[in-house]
């Protein structure tokens, strides 16, 4: 009984004294601050507060852009030879007959492989099977290879199509693969003929699988388009050696016509030309041709290396930029978290752009009902105008009605401002217990004693 009303009087005490936890609170009577509601309304007046946020350094917009090619070696030089007089009598100087061999496969070329797919007996007898993922193409790329899923890439260029079939086995079989396929040459970019000069249409012809002959040549440029047949020639360029067929005799001789074409020809119908100076033209057509071809690798290398220089140059600001950030040398604006937040701390107001009352809130982890009070949430504004002697607004938010929580969506946030959350009656009552109990109990032993 003695130990009890000790007790009691030291509570009474202590409480009276002051010495019971005190929390922080926002008191709606103190001088200096102003206690109103925030809702939709008195956020836009909030909000009307000056405010630019601090914009990302330009660097961070520009690209390293483009450019135009330059000249790279130079002007291209100006043809020298020009179309000689036509003589009396046209000589003929046919190419040798030649035996092509098997069509060998090269860089360029797309070859179609057919592979087995298990599939539904219904599938199978309707045709649909053979229609669904099985035939896929693959080009022959620059080293010469092949890349098939599964299975890596293939060395092909060089091999006849038999060849090929046979390496693609190994693989196949090296990958523990079903070596069932079949494989065809579906487009021929590899080996061709151009066709030029007195032609309806100047093209370029695939070689195949079969022999490309002069006839067939001339017959996929639209045929010989010259009005004077007395005097053209057909001219086929070889491996550095020039050969001509008079049309006349091309035209009355069917073993001419059929003249086998070798990948790499240079079929030209036109005027007759002095031997050496048409063959001294082709050469010098060839020359030009290398001559532009290295001016554009050496244009599009210059271009590189500039947009190079320029994405360095970019990378190298934005990065300094960045450890600026890290290092904390760069100004940035701050709004403050205290109460019964679950991580008091501090938020950056992002860049470029306006930040609210939910992005500091849920950016820092929120807060949770257990101990904070959601009618009692506060975004503390001091005045701006020093002559206002630390004026405080303080925008009261009542968020026991969820629905207004999406106030905080539009409650702009400003450099300098404090949300505070206050803690819930239970809270503020059980801390003091916590602290009070232990005092309690120690006072009461002492009077058992």
């Amino acid at each position: 009984m003695i130990r009890t009303l000790a007790a009691g009087i030291l509570t009474v005490a202590l409480v009276g004294c002051g010495v019971v936890y005190k929390s922080p609170s926002v008191p709606r009577d103190a001088d200096g601050v102003r206690v109103l509601p925030l809702t939709a309304e008195s956020a836009l007046i909030a909000n009307r507060a000056p405010y630019i946020p601090r914009a990302v350094p330009a660097v961070f917009g520009l690209t390293a852009g483009g450019g135009s090619l330059g000249a790279g070696g130079g002007p291209v030089p100006p043809a020298s030879l020009s179309r000689p007089v036509r003589p009396g009598q046209l000589s003929l100087i046919a190419p040798p007959q030649v035996s092509r061999g098997p069509y060998e496969i090269g860089v360029g070329d797309v070859l179609l492989l057919a592979t087995r797919q298990t599939g539904s007996t219904v599938e199978e007898l309707s045709g649909l099977l053979a229609a669904s993922n099985r035939r896929q193409g693959y080009t022959v790329q620059d080293d010469g290879a092949i890349a098939i899923p599964d299975i890596g890439r293939v060395d092909v260029a060089g091999l006849t199509l038999s060849a090929a079939e046979d390496a693609l086995f190994q693989a196949l079989v090296a990958n523990n693969i079903d070596p069932t396929f079949s494989l065809e040459v579906a487009e021929f970019n590899s080996k061709r003929v151009s066709v030029g000069g007195a032609v309806a249409q100047p093209t370029v012809v695939p070689v195949t699988l079969t022999e490309l002959t002069l006839d067939e040549a001339l017959a996929g440029a639209g045929g010989i388009a010259t009005g004077d047949l007395d005097f053209a020639l057909v001219r086929i360029y070889r491996d550095g050696q020039l050969y001509q067929i008079p049309v006349a005799d091309y035209l009355q001789r069917p073993a001419l016509q059929k003249t086998t074409l070798l990948a790499g020809d240079s079929v030209f119908v036109g005027d007759e030309f002095d031997l050496d100076r048409a063959q001294a033209y082709f050469v010098e057509q060839i020359q030009l041709a290398n001559f532009r071809a290295g001016q554009r690798n050496q244009a599009l290398n210059e271009l590189q290396a500039q947009i190079g220089i320029r994405r360095g140059n970019l990378e190298e600001a934005r990065g300094n930029f960045r450890d600026r950030i890290a290092l904390d040398a760069v100004d940035r604006d701050y709004v403050y978290l205290t109460g019964e937040v679950n991580n008091p701390s501090r938020f950056l107001l992002p860049f470029g752009r306006q930040a609210t009352l939910a992005d500091a809130l849920y950016d820092n982890g929120g807060f949770t009902t257990q101990t904070a009070n959601p009618g009692q949430i506060y975004v503390l504004r001091a005045a701006s105008d020093p002559a206002d002697l630390g004026a405080v607004t303080a925008w009261h938010l009542d968020a026991r009605n969820a629905a207004n929580l999406t106030v905080a969506t539009r409650m702009q946030m400003r450099p300098g401002d404090v949300v505070f959350l206050a803690e819930q009656p239970i809270t503020r009552w059980n801390r003091a217990i916590s602290q009070l109990l232990p005092q309690v109990i120690a006072v009461g032993n002492a009077v058992n004693d």
